[in-house]
């Protein structure tokens, strides 16, 4: 049958075919499991990026002083421009091996410390700026092979950029370049790479300008990528809508409510909610942060409780406004991560008082928040099980293919320090496995079968119709022939892997993708089933480069699979 013959069913029809003999189960008040990982990998995870080789690229900074990983063979980084160690032997990055729960050092040469990122088109994590000798640097690490060993490590451009980025924000385009803007001092924004190579000139933010206050809290902005291909561009309490190749704000949003910051150091978070298919809207929500007033305070040991509130805006409305909702506890510093069912959004990290900074917060949030944007108002949050390491300032956290999130950093000190303090640095990783990994929900999980999760990336093109082939243990019983009984309401979602930092996940996005055929594989076993989906149409709505794919049963997703669109 024609593509556009199948686009003519009824989407909602092919799936209601589905019917939902077997529930998921209601998800419980302390819902998830957290396991610890590794106790320490050496450095501290102020920064981290998966790969499609599942291998996420960790990195703090290298003016901290020595860490507690050993760069090998003896080798050492001797920088003279270094203002702690000019010869430090250790390492300040590591690559995690996500299967086989191991790491490896990796070299830097020039600081990282509150630095950006985005993932190029073929896969290559290509990271910009820092501070001191790294303002403008371009650093690259592509997807390593197995036998590459210690041979695949970071390649670094001297003076790529045409400007410091020091706590800059980095968005990828349509068209695979990176868009990067602000920074300390820096109200403007440019593109990497360059068409000319001594291309030096940034293009002017006048709204970068407008939103600074006495505690910068317009740094690392939000920045969204719309479904008309201009920029969500948030900053202090504030946002815009830019269309980037004309260097023209086409909108100007209303305020968010109350008037408070809500960027760096106040430090709240931001996330792109899940796209539907083919999708005509798009919402954002932004959640927590500090009072105006809070970074000050903190040097006089006085923490502000953080805020409570969370704005929610569809930035494709003709007038749009910010509905607010209110967290179960006050958060500062968490990291907002779009879980791969598409149903849930989850609030994790940070503190309940204080801002980011030195020593600058004082009750760490243990316990993640789970957000369910579909549900009804009032009835979106739920507290999960809580922790018991505190992941303050420089912490960070990331979706895994498997549908955890790992979890890392926390060092809210000026060097490694392990004691005499109230929260140590923390250099250990954890998992948190949210309720839909829980054992009981084994059953009902999909698994894909073809094409093969431990297969190499799978190359599709936009608009192209893909076909997974899926099993589900619990309907093997069930009689073949019925709809495609035995298993609930299927949907298949795409989600970019994040570069976060500073409770930011730059170019997080999450599709559910138009499934225009699900039936039972009659060729296979009982409980093995086929949905056709069709990619996103165009690189605005999906930015060539890859992403992990799921199969959704209710609200279960298997383990996902790569896929590279382009």
């Amino acid at each position: 049958m024609e593509l556009s013959t199948l686009l003519t069913h009824d989407f909602v029809f092919l799936l209601l075919l589905a019917c939902a003999c077997i529930a998921p189960a209601t998800a419980t008040g302390g819902g998830g499991r957290w396991d610890l990982l590794q106790r320490s990998i050496g450095v501290s995870a102020m920064h981290m990026q998966l790969l499609h080789n599942d291998r996420v690229i960790i990195f703090d900074r290298t003016d901290f002083g020595q860490s507690n990983l050993s760069l090998p063979d003896g080798r050492c980084r001797r920088n003279p421009r270094e203002r702690v160690l000019p010869v430090d032997c250790t390492a300040h990055s590591a690559e995690y091996d996500v299967a086989s729960n191991s790491f490896r050092p990796l070299t830097v040469f020039t600081d990282t410390w509150c630095s950006s990122g985005t993932v190029a088109p073929d896969g290559t994590l290509v990271q910009t700026g820092g501070w001191n000798d790294g303002y403008r640097n371009v650093r690259t690490m592509r997807a390593c092979d197995d036998d590459e060993g210690s041979s695949c490590d970071w390649n670094e451009t001297q003076d790529a950029l045409a400007a410091n980025r020091w706590y800059a924000t980095n968005q990828i385009l349509p068209d695979g370049r990176a868009f990067i803007v602000g920074g300390r001092r820096q109200f403007n924004y440019e593109f990497f790479p360059k068409a000319d190579a001594s291309d030096a000139s940034a293009i002017a933010l006048p709204f970068l300008v407008q939103t600074r206050d006495p505690e910068e809290n317009n740094l690392y902005p939000f920045v969204h990528l719309n479904i008309d291909g201009n920029l969500f561009i948030f900053a202090k309490n504030r946002a815009v809508l830019l269309d980037y190749k004309k260097n023209k704000i086409v909108r100007t949003y209303p305020e968010l409510a109350g008037g408070d910051p809500r960027n760096y150091p106040s430090s709240g978070s931001s996330v792109l909610l899940p796209l539907k298919p083919s999708p005509t809207e798009a919402e954002v929500l932004v959640c927590g942060g500090a009072p105006a007033g809070s970074y000050n305070s903190t040097k006089d040991k006085n923490f502000f409780p953080a805020l409570v509130t969370c704005g929610r805006i569809k930035i494709t409305d003709a007038s749009p406004s910010w509905v607010i909702e209110t967290m179960p506890s006050p958060r500062v510093m968490g990291d907002m991560i779009l879980l791969p069912n598409g149903a849930e959004v989850a609030i994790i990290n940070g503190a309940t008082d204080g801002t980011a900074g030195w020593e600058a917060a004082n009750t760490p949030a243990y316990a993640p928040v789970v957000y369910r944007p579909d549900h009804a108002p009032g009835d979106r949050f739920e507290e999960q099980s809580a922790t018991d390491i505190a992941r303050l300032y420089h912490s960070s956290a990331i979706l895994l293919r498997d549908g955890r999130v790992l979890v890392g950093g926390s060092n809210p000190h000026v060097y490694y320090n392990f004691s005499n303090v109230q929260y140590p640095t923390e250099l250990s990783l954890e998992a948190f496995s949210p309720e839909y990994l829980d054992g009981s929900n084994d059953v009902l999980r999909p698994t894909i079968t073809s094409p093969s999760p431990s297969g190499a990336p799978v190359s599709v093109t936009y608009g192209e119709t893909m076909t997974l082939q899926f099993e589900v243990p619990g309907s093997n019983t069930r009689r073949r022939g019925r709809g495609v009984g035995g298993i609930g309401l299927v949907s298949v979602t795409m989600v970019a892997p994040s570069f976060t930092t500073h409770s930011f996940g730059m170019n997080q996005r999450l599709l559910s993708l138009v499934v225009v055929q699900t039936t039972v594989a009659l060729h296979r076993a009982a409980g093995a089933y086929e949905a056709t989906v069709v990619m996103p149409a165009t690189a605005v709505l999906a930015p060539p480069g890859y992403y992990m794919v799921f199969v959704v049963n209710g609200h279960i997703p298997s383990e996902g699979i790569w896929v590279q669109i382009q």
